[in-house]
């Protein structure tokens, strides 16, 4: 691939990403803003996005953040807010054929929900490139990192990000991502299993295992839909 394919690539994934980073900007904010509240400065909030880029789990950890920092605790949220990322992953890596074992290895490490779901979008249309995927994975990290530190410095001005309602931005991200993968009532069931026994969790044990608990009652949800469809069983 000669370098203008190159950059006709990697435009065609900032393109394809363009609308979810205007989106993740608030969320970004939110997130700097909360984390100077738990004590955080600006450039640990900042280094937090930059290490872990992973919004879920930034939440979760300053959602149980305490001083001195309970890392055991905070390890294990982050633990089972991301585990998804190895079903993503596995599911990514099967449209990855023009992708080195070392692309591939690196590609993952900046892979966030935004990114898996757009690339898989891609994978249904056409090839999955190098070039393209980072279309999608460097302005969107930049965008994530960037709006944390300005989150984090304009803190205090922002006051609580729920009083300005934008706390909505992320579940709203996530809605539009699954209309993308929209499936009948097969997706329907999914959501309402995993939603109810996340919620039902909460109530009943405390910490995050109300994400675990969402998302094994969604896997099995899902597995008894395929094997049902597999069998010609009518859902």
């Amino acid at each position: 691939m000669n370098t203008h394919s190159i950059r006709q690539e990697f435009l065609g994934g900032a393109l394809a990403i363009a609308p979810l980073i205007a989106a993740v900007l608030p969320i970004g904010l939110v997130f700097g803003a909360l984390a100077v509240t738990k004590g955080l400065s600006p450039a640990e909030a900042t280094l937090m996005s930059a290490l872990v880029f992973a919004g879920g789990s930034q939440f979760v950890a300053m959602d149980i953040w305490t001083h001195p920092a309970a890392w055991m605790g905070v390890g294990f949220a982050t633990l089972l807010v991301n585990i998804r990322h190895v079903l993503m992953s596995a599911s990514l890596a099967t449209g990855m054929q023009a992708f080195t074992p070392r692309q591939k290895l690196f590609a993952m490490l900046f892979l966030a929900d935004e990114i898996w779901a757009m690339a898989e979008f891609r994978v249904r249309a056409a090839q999955l490139t190098p070039a393209w995927f980072a279309g999608l994975a460097v302005p969107f990290y930049l965008a994530w990192v960037a709006s944390a530190l300005a989150g984090a410095s304009l803190g205090a001005l922002l006051g609580d990000p729920v009083l300005l309602g934008l706390d909505f931005a992320f579940p709203a991200v996530f809605i539009v991502l699954i209309m993308g993968f929209w499936k009948g009532r097969r997706t329907g069931a999914v959501l309402i299993a995993s939603g109810t026994a996340a919620v039902v969790t909460q109530h009943v044990l405390p910490g995050v295992w109300y994400i675990a608990a969402g998302a094994v009652c969604g896997l099995i949800v899902a597995l008894v839909l395929d094997r049902q469809e597999t069998s010609g069983v009518a859902p």
